[in-house]
């Protein structure tokens, strides 16, 4: 099977990112991935020590078929570091899987992501592989597909990065002009059209919802599994763009999902499932720096 490297993207929080790395040493073809480790530089004086840390520590990764760390001279920030990375892997490579520093994963989640690659890589509408999924009420298929992309453990192809448009402006007019936004937003229950409206203030630099939308708007798919192969872990109050909650927590599968070729369209099932566990947060904002509260309203789908 074609292995895919693996890109992470890491700044200064040790403890998570070794357990993330601890849980990817332990996945089935960890031995035989390339892994690439893509380190932030320090904002200020005050944060260079907690970099140099990080930096000391991956001299000793092991269990990998090969290491290779990128320092940065300057502090990019997440989200150009995450799109020049991305960029950088893809012309390399024209495949890469994502991490970042505050994901556990079960140990067959390189399985699932190298498994969905290989049978969608000639899949035009198919635009990426997503390892996490929501805790939603009730159960859903083997392997499904949503309409856009996702952030937390995911992996994609030269043929659907091409698409990816940093400018949120455009993608936030080209979704109301299309008459999409409830769609794309789960009719109001989901944060993505205010986090694109932070976007373009410039109070928010998310290469997540800009991805999500660049490749909505072209009509393409990501492939999830029904039960969660990651854990995000940096729901603890000290990561960029997240705040301090357990209501992303699940319960991680520990077994080999099924990936076979299925009908490409968009779950209707799980996407009224996804809304509904939104609209679960009501008043509760999990994101840094959106300023909003969201109004709990009837979830339909609009197909």
């Amino acid at each position: 099977m074609n292995k895919a490297p693996v890109a992470i993207f890491v700044y200064n929080r040790l403890n998570t990112l070794k357990r993330t790395l601890e849980s990817l040493a332990k996945n089935y073809g960890a031995e035989e991935t390339d892994l690439h480790i893509f380190s932030d530089g320090w904002k200020n004086e005050h944060g260079k020590a907690a970099v140099l840390e990080i930096r000391e520590y991956l001299k000793n990764i092991k269990g990998f078929k090969s290491v290779t760390v990128y320092e940065a001279e300057k502090n990019r920030g997440l989200g150009r570091s995450i799109i020049n990375g991305v960029n950088q892997m893809i012309a390399k490579f024209a495949q890469v899987i994502v991490l970042e520093d505050d994901l556990v994963l079960s140990p067959w989640f390189l399985k699932f992501m190298n498994d969905g690659l290989n049978t969608y890589r000639y899949s035009e509408n198919v635009a990426s592989i997503h390892g996490y999924m929501y805790p939603v009420k009730g159960e859903l298929p083997e392997t499904f597909f949503l309409r856009g992309a996702d952030c937390l453990g995911w992996a994609t192809w030269e043929r659907a990065w091409k698409f990816f448009n940093p400018d949120a402006k455009f993608l936030y007019d080209t979704l109301l002009e299309q008459k999409l936004m409830d769609h794309f937003n789960f009719n109001g229950a989901a944060f993505k059209e205010r986090i694109l409206q932070r976007v373009i203030a410039k109070t928010n630099d998310s290469w997540a919802v800009r991805w999500d939308a660049s490749v909505f708007l072209k009509n393409m798919l990501t492939l999830y599994p029904g039960k969660s192969l990651v854990q995000h872990i940096g729901a603890d109050g000290m990561g960029t763009n997240t705040k301090k909650t357990k209501k992303l927590d699940v319960q991680l599968l520990n077994r080999a999902v099924k990936v076979e070729m299925i009908q490409q369209r968009e779950s209707i099932e799980a996407w009224e499932a996804i809304g509904k566990f939104y609209l679960s947060f009501k008043s509760y904002n999990p994101f840094k720096r959106i300023g909003f509260g969201l109004k709990s309203k009837k979830l339909l789908p609009t197909r």
